[in-house]
């Protein structure tokens, strides 16, 4: 969110360099909780579910990251309110997600959660739509079309790996139920 909404493009690039330093933490915290799964007979839940939702974590990593990566490489400077909108959709799953994975261990307050992730995961995918239409009738640059659609795509896409992710947490919840 701040990186679409700042008009500094030095806290730009700070801010792209901290969403890779954050992004590679995350795969580095996905490799030692798959090295941890191989070592450990006793989880918390079935291995195959926690190997499931870390994955869908760190996919949404991956697309968050994607999306600052275009920006940069694409020289980006304005931002349409599409994309800030998207990205505001995007930070409020990840705070549920977050909050919803520390609930885990008490199976309490996670259902409105997991609904509210997907919903919003359904209002993301009318922007992007409706955004990549708006496109298509008012940007006559080809490039300029790409560049947007590209940025758009990965932003919509991380939505729907958060969706993901809360589908995992329902399935794990429903198995422990």
């Amino acid at each position: 969110c701040q990186l679409v909404t700042s008009t500094d493009a030095t806290q730009r690039k700070q801010l792209i360099r901290e969403i890779e330093r954050l992004e590679h933490r995350g795969d580095e915290i996905t490799h030692e909780i798959f090295k941890e799964l191989s070592r450990n007979f006793i989880t918390p839940f079935d291995r195959e579910d926690i190997h499931r939702l870390v994955s869908a974590i760190d996919d949404i990593l991956d697309y968050i990251h994607g999306s600052s990566k275009r920006i940069d490489l694409y020289k980006v400077k304005e931002f349409s309110s599409d994309m800030v909108k998207l990205s505001e959709l995007l930070q409020t799953q990840t705070e549920e997600l977050r909050r919803v994975i520390y609930e885990l261990k008490n199976m309490r307050n996670i259902s409105e959660s997991l609904v509210l992730i997907n919903s919003i995961e359904n209002h993301a995918d009318d922007i992007f739509d409706n955004a990549v239409a708006r496109l298509f009738e008012t940007e006559t640059n080809a490039v300029e079309i790409i560049k947007t659609k590209e940025i758009l795509s990965a932003l919509e896409t991380a939505t729907d790996m958060c969706e993901d992710a809360a589908n995992v947490i329902d399935s794990i919840i429903v198995k422990m139920a």
